[in-house]
């Protein structure tokens, strides 16, 4: 209990915050190479998107102060999986409503996990909101376009874009040029188009 009467997992954050800042990346990067393994990612993934939400973010002019938290939001993003059952995450079949509800809770998970780290705090945007669409039919919140912030906007170009040319347990990965006019298809839709513009412009360049 704190000084008000309220319930809080203080020793989680009392640690976290206690960590150097220089210590945190490199201990952000083993958390991102430890969830690879939980869910099963293709090996290298979240470098990939965080890489490709970089140079993405810097073409859009993100400024410098920011680019840190989205760096560090991108590591992040799919923290909240780290309690979601492996056999959800694994699952080749249907899941049932109840695993669908797990799955959905996981940006909240990461807002519970990262929310009490002081200097985690400013990068919520991606691990918290990378599900939103566009035209607000995403969640946690249905944020309907320029309400989502824009780290998470970019982000989730970049990291569909990965997922779709990577191998999943439920199919083969895609062409790049299947991706590529996936994005296209759903601007407007799931992505933001200004994202999607700046991609297009750039992603033979860039694009892993």
């Amino acid at each position: 209990m704190n000084d008000n009467g309220n319930s809080q997992p203080t020793g989680i954050s009392n640690f976290t915050n206690s960590i150097p800042i220089h210590a945190y990346d490199a201990t952000l990067e083993a958390w991102a190479s430890a969830l690879e393994y939980h869910s099963k990612e293709s090996k290298g993934h979240t470098r990939r998107v965080m890489e490709m939400t970089m140079w993405l973010a810097k073409a859009m002019e993100v400024s410098d102060h920011e680019l840190k938290n989205v760096q560090r939001g991108a590591v992040l993003h799919d923290i909240g999986n780290m309690v979601v059952p492996e056999s959800i995450l694994h699952s080749k079949g249907n899941l049932t409503v109840e695993e669908w509800v797990t799955i959905h809770m996981h940006p909240y998970n990461a807002y519970e996990m990262l929310e009490q780290i002081d200097v985690l705090r400013p990068a919520l945007d991606i691990p918290y909101f990378h599900h939103e669409k566009w035209d607000g039919t995403g969640y946690p919140r249905g944020l309907i376009g320029d309400q989502i912030p824009l780290a998470a906007r970019i982000f989730a170009v970049a990291d569909v874009y990965d997922a779709l040319i990577s191998d999943r347990p439920y199919r083969k990965a895609w062409s790049k040029e299947e991706a590529v006019q996936y994005l296209q298809d759903e601007s407007g839709k799931h992505f933001d188009p200004k994202v999607v513009k700046v991609f297009m412009d750039h992603w033979q360049k860039f694009a892993l």
